[in-house]
């Protein structure tokens, strides 16, 4: 196929894309194509472009209507009771039950389907009730999801062992061999937890062993050939080279949470014992549902100890009597059903069987199989590849030959719906997968980063070592967070995945996406650092500039991410302005509040008396204005906090004070105090720490003591982002001020980002020291306007396209106060508004 590059017209890549994929792209033979289904039901997504359909794919709007209107219309009673309304519930609970196994292929009479709260529900409830014993192996492929390997728990804690395996490449003479054979397996080294209660028997046929698999692999996409659930059956003892530890009874445990919305497992040709199913991830809603299939010989063998109401046919209170039920189903499903989420999955199952499971499977691998194939043919200017994709080495797994019974069998089966990847710069570093999700979010694309619950496939197709991982949690990363590179390797990976009601036009927006923000074009200078480059324009025609730069303001934010006070004049400590910062707010449940959460902040109004001593605090939400003294109403109790990978000692206030602040900010909470205004950095490598300054006394910020921006580089902000406009387009001129970014020090003068460039700097006679520029979020987006919070995109989507550097989008300079008086009294320099500034450029 001749690659159309991405950054033509859609027009034109659609009719490429077509040629190729026509076959298998949208529905032909389904009652509406695909592009009749995104515009009838899902009006909501609007331009927007979704890629985390493994994440949770998205609900149809006319399958809520249809709920809607049968939760409406029809009365669904407690199925335990024996009502005409209840005795209908448990008619449509059956009903379910059988349209579940009928999409997986499974006959009711080998098999049952028991609800649960969730997919990670129906492993707990496998690893619980599973007949462990100190003979029993767990093992399992070493790319399943966390909710997987935590059945490992259940059976190292019953003195079993556990088995992390993974397949390797077969070599010649594997594969030439025409007698049977191994499948060629890596083990990793044996788990066990207690070495007392491993028996010196040898196994017997009493011994039951699990082996768990995903039919999809949610970080790369690779699919499991499912012939692996009789081979380890019939043929574990060979495929593990006689381990005796693997002897026994083996039973198969499919995880099909992902693999199931595009591509169900046939039940009815591969014979696993369990398999789990999600259904937010087959069709949206509802969420908190699940389901396990169980074969009915595994079933029998499950030992389930919680028994609950609708699970026991009698037990006496006052006596050890319990007598349960038969049925598997209702010996399993303890408590009331989720009835009412359950009747709602048939709206959603009606939607799989009308396009059919497999047109949703061809339609969405059609998808992604163009995403790979373009991403594959991006080079920068430079000849450099652009991207690193993650289990195509993987596809050579046609060559991890199994020989049974003369039959070639492969262990993976091919690539599915997801597509997970990693961008390198022309240079060869990698960019950060934070930022891809960043710039991703502000063009209006919805995708995941990081290891997406998968700790062993990420490391795998990441090269992570054990001292690699270990080092990185020692550093203080862990899920979720935003270190996305360590040591010059990305310690995650960027993931788009497909859904049912995915267009080509969703992948053709991405791939633009890609292009227009990480691709090096032969006339790019983007590579270059924007700071130091000639990519800043320079001032607005008709703005002077001068060499000389003065101080033209001062704010103070007394409680962090609450509306800050200008003064004319303030004094500095060892802190950086005095009391600034020193106060937060903190939810009961231990989150500290911010205006990104708690957009109500933004209007508790603070200004501190320094002659009476006092801090005053308004809100619209209060009728009383709060005074606090600044000396003697805090609790001489100390306790600790965390914020930002530094340690806190705080001191806390009486219930009227924390009353306010709840009603303040429409929540619980209470205020807290710096007890000794000096924070300690808790990481002690410094490597990953988010706090900038960590050998200064720091207050309750996030880098560093003190934020500087300059008038010039808000002016020609406003000028890129007016300039950007579209032609013709409607509405007011944008503007932005100084205050939208919680400056400390606002400064004139010069040419507009001159702060770039210096090291340091003088004001009146006190020293600074730059610590670099300050990296913006999506807090600069919030506008409030009219006692109203209005969220876009900018400024920071136009920041993005000049500012950004090595993944962070830059505007403003952090600054560290040079206190010279150790000990001494913290008020003895003061900052003037007027006063000139005196930067120093640096070698």
């Amino acid at each position: 196929m001749n690659r159309v590059p991405p950054n033509t017209s859609m027009e034109t890549a659609k009719q490429q894309f077509l040629k190729e994929f026509g076959e298998s792209y949208g529905y032909p033979n389904a009652p509406k194509n695909i592009d009749d289904i995104r515009a009838t039901e899902f009006k909501r997504l609007d331009g927007n472009v979704y890629l985390d359909h493994a994440g949770a794919t998205l609900y149809s709007e006319l399958q809520m209507e249809a709920i809607f209107k049968d939760l409406t219309t029809t009365v669904y009673g407690n199925p335990h009771s024996q009502s005409s309304s209840s005795l209908a519930t448990s008619d449509v609970l059956e009903d379910a039950r059988n349209q579940v196994l009928k999409i997986c292929n499974a006959s009711p009479k080998e098999y049952k389907c028991i609800f649960t709260s969730g997919a990670t529900a129906a492993l707990k409830l496998v690893g619980e009730a599973f007949p462990w014993s100190s003979q029993s192996t767990f093992m399992y492929t070493i790319e399943n999801h966390n909710s997987v390997l935590g059945i490992r728990e259940y059976a190292l804690n019953e003195g079993a062992a556990a088995l992390a395996i993974d397949f390797r490449e077969a070599t010649k003479s594997d594969t030439c061999r025409s007698t049977r054979s191994s499948i060629k397996v890596f083990q990793h080294p044996l788990q066990k937890r207690s070495e007392a209660r491993v028996l010196d028997e040898e196994p017997t046929g009493h011994t039951y062993n699990l082996f768990a698999f995903p039919s999809e692999c949610n970080f790369s996409g690779v699919r499991f050939n499912l012939d692996l659930i009789d081979i380890i059956k019939e043929d574990s003892e060979r495929i593990l080279e006689g381990a005796r530890h693997c002897r026994g009874c083996w039973m198969v445990l499919l995880d099909a949470a992902k693999g199931c919305s595009t591509d169900p497992p046939d039940l009815s040709k591969y014979k696993a014992d369990f398999v789990v199913i999600s259904f937010y991830k087959l069709f949206g809603y509802p969420t908190g549902l699940g389901a396990l299939i169980v074969r009915n010989e595994a079933a029998k063998l499950l030992k389930k100890t919680y028994f609950s109401g609708g699970t026991v046919a009698a037990s006496i209170a006052d006596m050890d009597f319990v007598k349960r039920r038969e049925g598997i189903e209702e010996s399993f499903e303890d408590g009331t059903l989720s009835f009412l989420n359950i009747a709602s999955i048939r709206y959603g199952l009606d939607i799989i069987n009308t396009l059919s499971t497999l047109a949703i499977s061809r339609h969405t691998s059609s998808l992604a199989r163009y995403t790979r194939n373009m991403l594959l043919a991006l080079r920068h200017a430079d000849g450099e590849e652009v991207c690193k994709i993650y289990g195509l080495d993987y596809l050579k797994v046609m060559h991890y030959v199994l020989h049974i019974k003369s039959l070639h069998v492969a262990s993976y089966s091919g690539l599915g719906s997801v597509v997970s990847f990693n961008l390198k710069r022309s240079d060869g570093s990698w960019i950060g997968y934070r930022e891809v999700e960043k710039l991703a979010s502000l063009s209006g694309i919805q995708l995941r980063t990081g290891c997406f619950c998968n700790p062993g496939a990420c490391s795998k197709y990441l090269g992570l070592s054990h001292s690699d991982l270990l080092s990185n949690i020692e550093a203080g990363h862990v899920c979720w967070d935003d270190y996305d590179i360590s040591n010059g390797k990305p310690t995650g990976a960027v993931r788009v995945s497909f859904g049912y009601m995915s267009t080509f036009e969703d992948a053709w927006k991405f791939m633009n996406f890609i292009v227009s923000s990480f691709v090096l074009l032969p006339t790019d200078t983007r590579h270059l650092n924007p700071l130091r480059s000639g990519s800043i324009q320079p001032a607005m025609e008709g703005h002077r500039t001068t060499t000389e730069h003065h101080l033209t303001s001062i704010v103070v934010y007394p409680i962090k991410s609450c509306a800050g006070f200008r003064v004319d004049s303030w004094p500095l400590s060892s802190t950086g302005l005095l009391y600034d910062r020193e106060w937060l707010l903190k939810s009961i449940n231990g989150e500290i509040l911010t205006q990104k959460k708690v957009p109500e902040m933004y209007y508790i109004d603070t200004k501190i008396d320094l002659k009476l001593g006092i801090l005053h605090v308004e809100s619209p939400r209060c009728k009383e204005k709060l005074l606090i003294e600044l000396e003697s109403d805090f609790f001489p109790a100390v306790e600790e906090i965390n914020v930002h990978a530094q340690r806190y000692e705080v001191l806390g206030y009486d219930n009227k004070i924390d009353t306010w602040f709840s009603n303040a900010v429409g929540r619980p909470c209470y205020l807290l105090r710096s007890s000794s205004r000096n924070g300690i950095c808790l990481n002690k490598t410094k490597s990953m720490g988010r706090c900038r300054d960590v050998n200064t006394r720091l207050n309750f910020v996030n880098e560093a003591q003190l934020l500087l921006v300059s008038e010039e580089s808000i002016s020609n902000l406003n000028h890129k982002l007016n300039s950007s406009r579209q032609e013709g387009s409607v509405g007011l001129r944008m503007q932005v001020d100084a205050m939208r970014f919680r400056p400390n020090l606002v400064v004139s003068g010069g040419e507009p980002y001159a702060e770039d460039g210096w090291s340091s700097l003088k004001i009146g006679g006190n020293h600074f020291m730059s610590l670099g520029g300050c990296n913006r979020c999506q807090m600069i987006n919030l506008n409030y306007q009219g006692g109203e919070v209005q969220r876009s995109n900018e400024p920071l989507s136009t920041l993005a396209a000049y500012r950004r550097t090595k993944g962070k989008i830059l505007f403003g300079i952090l600054l560290r106060y040079e206190h010279d008086n150790e000990g001494g009294e913290e008020m003895s320099s003061w900052l003037q508004v007027g006063q000139e500034v005196y930067p120093d450029q640096g070698p």
